[in-house]
Order: C-alpha cells, then sequence, then structure tokens
C-alpha cells in the first residue's frame, strides 16, 4: 500500500504534514506486564488518559496568528524538497559527515508548582525533585539514540538512531553557571489549559522563559485534559514577505508533572509511568506529527515508512490493531511508534523517516537552526564557510546548502559562464541554512554559484539541463 502525499496546501494542518510517499508493516514485540494484586483495580481497565493536546494548541496558533499555517507550510515546503534531493547517492555523499553528526539539544525545566513552603519532592507535589528530572532527559536520551542495553533499543528494520541528545543547560542566558531547572511558585492557578481562553501557555511564558533559539523550554506543572502538548516549529514566510512566527515566547513543551520522569516521585500511573509523554512531545517539537496524521482517520502522516492508520491506539494495552485505508486489505498499526498514543510500555520506535524529518527540522527551522548553532558543543570554532549545490545537475530548482560558524550575514549569487549576475539574494543573521535557487526559465549549461560572507567567499558550479 502506498501513502500519497496531501497536494493541496490549505489542508496541510488538518490532515498533518507534507511528507513522501511509502509504506512498511512490522509486527509488535511480545510485551510483559507485571500482574494485578488480588482485590486490585486493572490499569488496563481504566480509561485511556488524553495523551497529546498538540493538535489542539496548533489551532489555537493559527487563530492567533493568521501568517501562521503559511509559514508552517513553508517549512513543509523546504523539508519535502531537502528530503527529496538527498535521495540520490551523490548528495547523500556530500551530506555524509553532516548526517552523522550528534545533535545536541540545551534544555531549561520550569518547574511551576503552588507549594508555598517552597518543599521539593513528595507523591503529589509539583515541585519535583532533581531526580525525576534528571530521570526524563535520561528516557529522552535512550529514546532518541536508540542504543543497545536500553529501553529505547529496538530491532525494527525500520527504526533508527536520531543522533539527537539532551542535557540539561550548563548556562543561563546571561552565561551564569546553572543546573538547567527554574523553580517557580505560582498560586494564582492550579492547572493550565490549552484553549485560547486561558491564555495559559503565554502565562506560564510569563512565569519563566529562556530565548527558545537557544534553549528547549519544557514546563512541568499542572495541565488540564492532556498530558502534555507542544509547539509546531515554523519557519519565516519569507517569498511573501510576512514577519517571522511572533510564537517565539510559548515555543516548547508543558508536560503535566504527573508524567514526566520515570517511576520516580510524582510519576504513579503505570500506563505512563516510562518518561514517553515527553518523547512523544519533543518529536512534535521536532516538527513529527501523529502516526494516523490527525485527521478524521486515514489521514497522512507525511512519512515513508510508517504505515497508514485509521486512529490511535487510545488504549491502556498494548495490542495489534489493523487499518484498511484504501480499500485493498489490512495493514498493522505502528502501535509501537513513539507518535501513537499506546501506553508507554508498548511505545519502542523513531523510524527512518522520521529520523530523516526531525533532523531536516533541525536544519531548516529557524529557531531550531539557531538552538543547534547557540549549543556550546554544537560547532566547533574551527569550521569554515560550507557551501553544497544539490540535486546537480538541476532541471527546476536546486538547493544550496550553507554552513556557517555561528550566526552570520550571507549573500547568494547566481552568475552565468559569462559572469554575467542573474540574480541575488542576502540572508540577515542567519545560522546555516538550506535555501532554494530556482532555475526553470535558464537556458540549459553551466552557471556560477556564488557564497560570500564579510570575511569568506565560496562558488560552486551549477549544471541546469
Amino acid at each position: 500500500m502506498t501513502k500519497q502525499g496531501n497536494k493541496d496546501p490549505q489542508r496541510l494542518w488538518r490532515t498533518g504534514w507534507l511528507w513522501l510517499a511509502g509504506s512498511f508493516v512490522y509486527l509488535l514485540p511480545t510485551l510483559a506486564t507485571a500482574q494485578t494484586p488480588a482485590g486490585a483495580t486493572d490499569p488496563t481497565d481504566l480509561p485511556a488518559l488524553n495523551r497529546c493536546g498538540t493538535v489542539e494548541h496548533e489551532r489555537v496558533l493559527q487563530q492567533r496568528n493568521p501568517n501562521r499555517l503559511r509559514q508552517l507550510n513553508e517549512l513543509n515546503r523546504q523539508v519535502e524538497f531537502a528530503i527529496q534531493s538527498s535521495a540520490s547517492p551523490s548528495v547523500r555523499a556530500g551530506r555524509a559527515a553532516a548526517d552523522d553528526k550528534i545533535y545536541r539539544i540545551p534544555v531549561v525545566v520550569h518547574v511551576v508548582h503552588g507549594n508555598a513552603t517552597g518543599d521539593i519532592g513528595g507523591p503529589t507535589n509539583g515541585n519535583i525533585t532533581d531526580e525525576q528530572i534528571l530521570s526524563q532527559i535520561q528516557v529522552l536520551n535512550e529514546d532518541y539514540r536508540r542504543q543497545p542495553g536500553t529501553n529505547g533499543f529496538n530491532t525494527s528494520p525500520v527504526g533508527a538512531d536520531a543522533r539527537i541528545e539532551f542535557f540539561l543547560a550548563t548556562k543561563d542566558p546571561k552565561g551564569n553557571p546553572t543546573n538547567g531547572i527554574t523553580r517557580n511558585y505560582y498560586a494564582q492557578k492550579t492547572e493550565f489549559g490549552v484553549d485560547d481562553n486561558s491564555g495559559d501557555d503565554i502565562l506560564l511564558s510569563q512565569i519563566a522563559y529562556w530565548p527558545s533559539d537557544r534553549y528547549l523550554n519544557i514546563w512541568v506543572t499542572k495541565v488540564k485534559t492532556f498530558l502534555g502538548y507542544t509547539q509546531f516549529p515554523t519557519t519565516a514566510d519569507t517569498l511573501s514577505a510576512l514577519p517571522i512566527d511572533s510564537n517565539e515566547f510559548t515555543d516548547g513543551s508543558i508536560i503535566d508533572y504527573r508524567y514526566f520522569g520515570r517511576q520516580i516521585g510524582t510519576v504513579r500511573d503505570q500506563t505512563y509511568s516510562l518518561g514517553r509523554t515527553a518523547t512523544h512531545e519533543i518529536g512534535h517539537w521536532l516538527g513529527l506529527i501523529h502516526t494516523w496524521g490527525d485527521g478524521d482517520g486515514c489521514a497522512p502522516d507525511y512519512v515513508a515508512d510508517t504505515p497508514p492508520t485509521k486512529a490511535p491506539n487510545q488504549t491502556r494495552q498494548c495490542r495489534q490493531t489493523f487499518s484498511n485505508c484504501d480499500g485493498k486489505g489490512q495493514t498493522r498499526d505502528q502501535t509501537e511508534n513513539y507518535l501513537d498514543y499506546s501506553p508507554d510500555i508498548c511505545m519502542n520506535l523513531f523510524t527512518q523517516g522520521q529520523v530523516a524529518r526531525m533532523r531536516t527540522v533541525l536544519a531548516l527551522s529557524p529557531r531550531r537552526a539557531r538552538l543547534i548553532r547557540a549549543s556550546e558543543s554544537a560547532l566547533t570554532e574551527s569550521e569554515m564557510l560550507t557551501v553544497l549545490v544539490y540535486p546537480n545537475p538541476a532541471t527546476t530548482e536546486s538547493a544550496v546548502e550553507v554552513r556557517l560558524k555561528g550566526f552570520q550575514t550571507f549573500t547568494v549569487d547566481l552568475f552565468d559562464i559569462a559572469g554575467r549576475q542573474l540574480g541575488s539574494r542576502t540572508y540577515t543573521d542567519s545560522p546555516s541554512s538550506i535555501v532554494s535557487v530556482p532555475v526553470t526559465g535558464l537556458s540549459r549549461g553551466m552557471y556560477v554559484v556564488r557564497v560570500r560572507t564579510d570575511s569568506e567567499m565560496v562558488s560552486r558550479r551549477l549544471l541546469v539541463q
């Protein structure tokens, strides 16, 4: 069965993100579960909780910012183009070093609680311990690295190591040493919701916030209705001269303190006790959508190696479910995927397609790219201006990948072989970026792409066919 992309740009955020076609079926491993003591309630008999409010939150953000949908669609277009361009062997070779790079994400955890005494820890205390927070960071690194001997390892032929790691920030925005945890007493509200009437995401950012182009902000508090929710990444809609997305102050994940961490402190619900709520939510922060596509059923998630799915596994059981999304027969749902709603113990998989998408989003979404470049261990001081052009030869459009040291202003010029300048565009205070150069309308032949900064200049040849 083949999953098709949604060609209607106005539907992208009713059904998902633009992606490639493909499918895959994988057998669910048998999972052992603890026996329920006599007289106790079997947790699998309880109603499942509403795991994720990210889709609902996205509707709120689009109501606030009429340009946001266009910015999301522009990022989708860039992501699709970059992924398709990297499919050829020559481009894969040129990107090999970058693909092997481990991205390290600095995290700040803002604990927002109502404990007037300031006491830390306890089974019902929202002012959770450092140990509980560290247990969650460990889960993230296990799940995103897929290393043998950890809970994040799997043997799926489509499984992949995302090569993304997370660490509590060691410096605050002013450069002072920090443990990456802020503790914030707030008594005016006991829980924070998703709906726009509350404006709770804005309120949380007013209580505590570090620049979202330098840190992954995670607010840990009591969340109404859902276990957590996240803000999707975007880009600036530069083609229409629209302003940059204004939602920078709310950019991050908001997670209920009762589901943050692994089997420690306030984490008591057996179904959601292994820290996979944060794994799921940060997948959204990195650009992934739910495996069923967030539509009315069988909507595309635009990742090639996740099978088409009718609905989430909104249960407390590790069960096999099947979907018949094209009327040609059933395929097994990938309920072990971190972007499903399965119980934590069932989750165990990011696919190769999902990994490609996350890593591409880190390179293309402006705030995500700035965060990577600002991370102390993400960029060596010896890095020089590097330029890759692909596909090459090109027929309609070519990508120019510009890798910089930190943030710089750079200009991309296009010349014909006689040295006549055909076009130029300047990108101000930019991190490493992939920009597009349209070649439709150009005569067949050789052209020169030149990238220049204040101190460096690199030229590459481009063949138009």
